[in-house]
């Protein structure tokens, strides 16, 4: 279609302009959801030295190996206890889960091997079956990994499982990116705070309560959300005092929502004109954007007023940039292939992103199902979203059972 730009072009502007911010030193306890800048290093082995893998007695092999065996106990090694006692031949020691195995011994029998268990577990033993082999039910030190081995690589998320792995590798501090400041916007006269009166003409004001979770989720710091009419030098004044270099909060990146369009009362395009480029990008929804980039650096988005297309655009374009300015590995979201369970339309010559839920009710087929009639405005349908269907421009149509590529959002 003439006139168009394609999403690639625009995104390659976008992650051009996005350069990754500075880093900072973090406690670990404060580094989830963060992005790793440099790589965690193990500090200590994991484990940091042989232990015992199950409730038993620490043993020579030899003397079980022909079990029925009986082994008297001479010691008793809980857990985070330092004794290290000498095993002469036929002697075992009691030794819990994560306990040290002692130097002399080379197998662990569990509790259940023995004709006793736990219940007899001091003095004589009884083993009725012999551990398989010679190591077994022993955890040796270093087998994840040894001090100085990379735990994790730089550009990744901190989530749960990761700031775990540097706690077991005996890291206190992390280096991470610092989080993007973010300031989101929402433009028109129609718009009030939700739970306001509305008079005729009015609707509830959704699309900074949505970007500015969005841009949350993607690890920023949101530290200006607020709506401004389409009349008067309100946006002018309240851009001045987000990108201000004396401010501590001068926001990196600033989102708005709405006047970017062809309408009469576009104040983004008005009063950004010299300072944005607007584009029409080859997208459904989505095709009016903005982007520019102020002299100290500042990132300027301006996104459709619609909710579904302010939803859509910030997935494409927005998250991507937040990702970059912290410096993260992979940018993209997952894509997987699904089967659509309807059929639906697509526009012509421009790719779809349609939001959809994933039938899963049966396991081996799930299937992609619309959340909304399609319409950009349908910002109740969208709360059913769990991915978006992303069709190319050159498909005329999605019937049911054709195979669509998935975006998943959450």
């Amino acid at each position: 279609m003439s006139g168009l730009r394609m999403v690639e072009e625009h995104l390659a502007d976008v992650l051009a302009a996005a350069e990754p911010l500075e880093t900072e030193r973090v406690a670990l306890a404060d580094a989830h959801g963060r992005t790793l800048r440099e790589p965690v290093r193990a500090a200590v082995d994991i484990p940091v030295f042989d232990n015992s893998a199950m409730d038993g007695f620490a043993v020579h092999f030899e003397d079980v190996a022909a079990a029925p065996a009986t082994l008297r106990v001479v010691a008793d090694l809980p857990a985070g206890t330092d004794a290290d006692p000498a095993l002469a031949r036929g002697e075992a020691a009691r030794i819990m889960t994560g306990s040290a195995v002692p130097t002399a011994a080379d197998a662990i029998v569990p509790f259940e091997d023995t004709a006793g268990g736990l219940a007899d577990s001091l003095g004589a033993i009884s083993v009725q079956r012999a551990p398989r082999a010679v190591g077994a039910h022993i955890r040796r030190a270093g087998e994840d990994a040894r001090a100085g081995d990379e735990v994790l690589a730089a550009g990744g998320l901190l989530g749960p499982l990761q700031v775990a792995a540097a706690a077991a590798a005996g890291v206190a501090e992390v280096v991470v990116a610092r989080r993007p400041r973010v300031a989101v916007i929402s433009t028109g006269s129609e718009l009030v705070e939700p739970g306001a009166p509305l008079r005729r003409g009015q609707i509830p004001e959704s699309n900074s309560v949505l970007l500015a979770a969005l841009a949350s989720e993607a690890g920023a710091d949101v530290v200006r959300r607020a709506s401004v009419a389409d009349e008067g030098g309100a946006l002018d004044a309240l851009l001045t005092e987000v990108t201000d270099p004396r401010s501590a909060d001068r926001a990196d990146v600033v989102i708005f929502s709405g006047g970017v369009s062809a309408g009469a009362y576009e104040v983004v395009k008005t009063t950004l004109a010299h300072t944005m480029v607007f584009s029409k990008v080859a997208m459904q929804p989505g095709k009016p954007q903005g982007f520019g980039r102020l002299g100290e650096g500042t990132l300027l988005f301006g996104l459709p007023g619609n909710p579904v297309s302010a939803a859509v655009s910030f997935e494409v374009f927005v998250r991507p940039a937040l990702l970059c300015l912290q410096g993260r590995r992979v940018i993209e979201r997952p894509v997987i292939a699904l089967r659509a369970g309807a059929g639906w339309r697509t526009p012509p010559a421009r790719r779809q992103y349609l939001p959809v839920t994933i039938d899963r009710s049966d396991p081996a087929a799930w299937r992609a199902v619309p959340a909304t009639s399609g319409g950009s405005h349908l910002a109740g349908g969208l709360g059913r979203a769990e991915a978006y269907a992303v069709v190319p421009a050159e498909i005329d149509a999605v019937a049911a059972g054709d195979v669509v590529d998935v975006m998943l959002i959450s």
